[in-house]
């Protein structure tokens, strides 16, 4: 019975641990939520169990599998990561579920304390510090609008380049409809962190025939 309380500790540990950065990455509204991340975790800390339990006392190497979650959780991490218009998306998710298995395996191991240690540096560094320094570094925001004339657009780009906002792509699209034509534009933009999609907003709120379809 000691055994078995002691095991369902370590997962249950591990389950809350790995929750807590599942839910910063939910509230950021990140595909890798709180379900993939409290499940990694979870499973490390299995996995870690069974190679320590599993197999009688003769046979009892926990270190390799440690060592095949560490490489193995890297194919879950790639499948995050996008590489769309020449710009990587994903490798902070994808690092996430790295430390997240990582934070398992500790709790498999009984290592609550460095388990705890380590979530909350994960979650100071997620969140307090991007609080904290929010203009440090930039961010890529993908901004599609709708305009009604050719002039509109080439007003709202030079709007975009006299607030020195970097354009990285820029796609230009019409079509013609009941109301006349439209002008579709996409454009991907490099800004400087901090309440960037509030300045963008701000900076189109002058044109009246100009429609922000998203802002991500």
């Amino acid at each position: 019975m000691e055994h078995i309380l002691d095991i369902s500790i370590r997962l249950s540990v591990a389950l809350l641990l790995g929750g807590l950065i599942g839910i910063e990455r939910e509230v950021r509204s990140k595909d890798a939520g709180f379900r993939t991340h409290f499940l990694v975790s979870l499973g490390s800390a299995l996995f870690c169990i069974v190679s320590q339990y599993g197999f009688g006392a003769e046979v009892k190497d926990a270190s390799r599998v440690a060592a095949q979650v560490v490489s193995g959780i890297g194919f879950l991490g790639a499948g995050t990561i996008i590489f769309q218009k020449n710009v990587i998306r994903g490798l902070t998710t994808a690092a996430g579920l790295w430390v997240t298995a990582a934070i398992g395996l500790a709790c498999g191991t009984g290592m609550y304390a460095a388990a705890a240690v380590g979530t909350v540096l994960v979650l100071v560094g997620l969140e307090v510090l991007n609080a904290l320094l929010p203009q440090l570094g930039t961010a890529t925001v993908q901004l599609t609008f709708q305009a009604t004339s050719r002039e509109s657009v080439k007003k709202v780009m030079d709007e975009i380049k006299h607030e020195n906002l970097e354009i990285r792509t820029y796609e230009l699209k019409d079509r013609r409809t009941s109301q006349g034509e439209i002008y579709e534009v996409s454009v991907e933009l490099k800004v400087k962190r901090g309440h960037h999609n509030e300045r963008i907003l701000s900076y189109l709120d002058d044109f009246d025939d100009v429609t922000i379809s998203s802002i991500e």
